[in-house]
């Protein structure tokens, strides 16, 4: 079964998974189900535990629709393929797969002759893209295992925390510990764990303005022979890392305003605060809160604001992304709020500029 592509099937209509199951040709294909979810929300959960290569989604659903489930998919997974079975021929509908990079949309009552036909293209995108990394020395589970990993380290490091950074390490060990006793992590995966997080990591300290120069740690062969040797190795070099941005930060004689900025730019989708960027700059708020202004001419969260607003008008142009994911994108996991601060700053409600764009 570990050699099978795994498939997780998406609809809220029980009936609907069953002919889905009965159609396919699970075994000539080298393909298995190993789950089910009646929400795209229950979808997320089990994509997080069994880790399926296939998702076979509907898209009108209570909760969490496959629309929102595919945008998920496309942004935190990439690699897994999407197949659509849906009961509306609706262009909107079709649009949005296309844009989620869904492999084929098909309508209900399902054709045995196209969902096969749509699984095979599944099997050879998904075997291509194992075949690539093959090439490419790289392991595609590792990637995988590594990315809500790597999504939280990039969260500590930019928030200075190294005790942050710890747990998430331990974390990580204690993943590949069971992965090494289910004889799956081999040692020459664990180097790939160790070069994926310094890539991340040399991202982390680009973003941050820290030379790459001092991304330089030297280790012996058997440095990754074990879950403990690697993620001890990584331990020295993100708090290494960690502790010359906090020097940097906290010594310097002056607040670099750039950073500040550009630190904005990039985590703008984040919930930032002035307490939170006087804390990771070492500075009080009022200092800061004064500096920005005097050098931008505007406060920091007018700064904040408007940038947002910015992000969120260039994407109402394209009429597949839906206003709601708009709104998290730019950092508001409330819709309404949403619609209350962008109709407050451009004076027009996002669905009119939209529709307003259109004419």
């Amino acid at each position: 079964m570990n050699d099978r592509i795994k498939v997780l099937l998406v609809d809220d209509e029980a009936w609907t998974r069953d002919i889905v199951k009965t159609f396919g040709d699970w075994d000539s294909l080298n393909m298995v189900i190993i789950g089910e979810a009646d929400d795209g929300m229950e979808a997320l959960k089990l994509v997080e535990e069994l880790e399926p290569q296939v998702v076979i989604t509907d898209m009108r659903m209570p909760g969490v629709d496959g629309v929102r489930l595919l945008e998920v998919l496309n942004k935190r997974f990439p690699d897994i393929k999407s197949v659509v079975v849906s009961g509306y021929d609706d262009f909107q509908y079709a649009k949005h797969a296309v844009r989620f990079q869904a492999v084929d949309y098909l309508l209900k009552p399902v054709d045995p002759a196209e969902l096969n036909a749509a699984l095979l293209k599944c099997k050879e995108q998904v075997e291509g893209a194992q075949m690539s990394l093959d090439v490419l020395g790289l392991d595609v589970d590792v990637s995988y295992l590594l990315s809500p990993f790597k999504s939280r380290l990039r969260s500590y490091y930019n928030e200075l925390n190294h005790e942050g950074v710890e747990t998430v390490l331990n974390q990580l060990r204690a993943e590949l510990d069971s992965k090494v006793a289910k004889a799956v992590m081999k040692s020459s995966k664990l180097e790939q764990v160790a070069q994926e997080l310094l890539l991340l990591l040399k991202e982390l300290m680009d973003v941050n303005s820290q030379s790459a120069d001092s991304l330089k740690f030297s280790y012996e062969s058997s440095t990754f022979a074990s879950p403990g040797g690697t993620t001890a190795f990584l331990r020295v070099c993100y708090g290494h890392m960690l502790d010359q941005l906090i020097n940097m930060r906290k010594f310097k004689n002056k607040l670099n305003l750039e950073e500040v900025r550009k630190f904005m730019d990039t985590h703008y989708a984040e919930p930032i605060t002035l307490e939170q960027l006087a804390r990771s700059f070492y500075v009080s708020k009022e200092y800061l809160s004064k500096s920005f202004k005097q050098e931008y001419r505007q406060n920091i969260t007018d700064y904040l604001l408007n940038l947002r607003m910015v992000k969120a008008k260039e994407w109402l142009l394209d009429e597949s992304i839906p206003i709601k994911a708009i709104a998290e994108m730019a950092g508001y996991e409330d819709v309404t709020y949403f619609y209350r601060v962008f109709k407050k700053h451009f004076g027009i409600a996002p669905g009119e500029m939209r529709k307003n764009s259109e004419v």
